[in-house]
């Protein structure tokens, strides 16, 4: 039997917002079992307001994921909640002075190497997941998702990016999700971006902490970051580092092959949506070891 899971202790960080440029401090904190991942937004002089992680408080999906409740928003969340659904801790509560979450590096590497220095403590209630048996699909725009029930437990991803600049062009990447790969493969790939979309993003208030320090930067001619990529396919691997962070909107762990096609953040969060909509399409599994329920 699976148990559910909290930090044993604070871990703390500081940085600045990607899109506000704000500095801001983070505090990971244990949590109750059942609590899901909490935000509490506590800045001076100010009463802290506590925003879940989930699907009906999705404010906006456009170049981030932010959250909101109570008239107040958080943004840039997916890479912070993927650390932790990569990492199979399914409880916490994140303390902020600031509204969005820091960039750190544009990777979720930081996360996961300041939640495994404060290590995980197993919780006295049983881990459930979402089984898919019946496919899911959501799409807009020849972008899709398609959520297929597996032959083994667990979740598959495969995801499939196309953009017209040669430094990217057609990615793909498969990985059967687990913390070990999810540390492996895919919490070092950092977000991306064009050099010809800074202006136009700084124009609608967006990318003002923006740096070659936290982000890949893709110019005319090649990658702009002096020590250049981290893997060679890193956009698309980051593209499933996102993935990973929305999915956990869902407030479980999800099991099913997923297979995406030039995705993103607001395909992401329909899907959650989707499988909530659709209970007829999926089955709790509740505290049983991943192995045991293959089918």
């Amino acid at each position: 039997m699976v148990f559910q899971s909290t930090v044993s202790r604070e871990a703390r960080f500081t940085g600045v917002g990607l899109h506000t440029g704000a500095p801001v401090t983070l505090s990971v904190r244990p949590a109750v079992v059942d609590s899901g991942f909490r935000f509490v937004i506590a800045r001076p002089g100010m009463q802290p307001v506590t925003i879940h992680a989930r699907s009906g408080n999705i404010q906006a999906t456009s170049y981030a994921t932010s959250l909101g409740q109570d008239g107040v928003q958080l943004h840039t969340v997916e890479h912070l909640l993927a650390a932790l659904a990569g990492l199979e801790v399914d409880n916490a509560e994140m303390w902020l002075d600031s509204c969005e979450v820091p960039v750190m590096d544009g990777s979720a590497m930081p996360f996961v190497e300041g939640l495994k220095a404060v290590g995980r403590v197993e919780q006295s209630k049983e881990r459930s997941a979402v089984r898919i048996t019946r496919p899911l699909r959501v799409e807009a725009e020849g972008k899709w998702i398609e959520l297929l029930p597996a032959a083994v437990p667990g979740l598959t991803i495969d995801y499939a990016i196309d953009f017209e600049h040669p430094s990217v062009g057609q990615q793909r990447f498969h990985l059967e999700l687990s913390p070990q790969n999810f540390e492996n493969e895919l919490a070092a790939a950092r977000t991306f971006g064009f050099a010809a979309e800074v202006d136009y993003l700084k124009s609608r208030g967006l990318a003002r902490g923006g740096s070659l320090d936290n982000a890949v930067v893709i110019g005319e001619d090649g990658v702009l970051n002096p020590g250049g990529l981290r893997f060679a396919d890193e956009p698309v691997r980051h593209k499933v580092l996102d993935l990973v962070g929305d999915l956990a909107l869902l407030g479980f762990p999800l099991w099913g092959h997923l297979i995406a096609h030039r995705s993103g953040h607001a395909l992401h969060t329909r899907l959650v949506e989707e499988i909530l909509r659709r209970p007829d399409c999926w089955e709790y599994v509740h505290g049983a070891e991943p192995a045991a329920l293959a089918v």
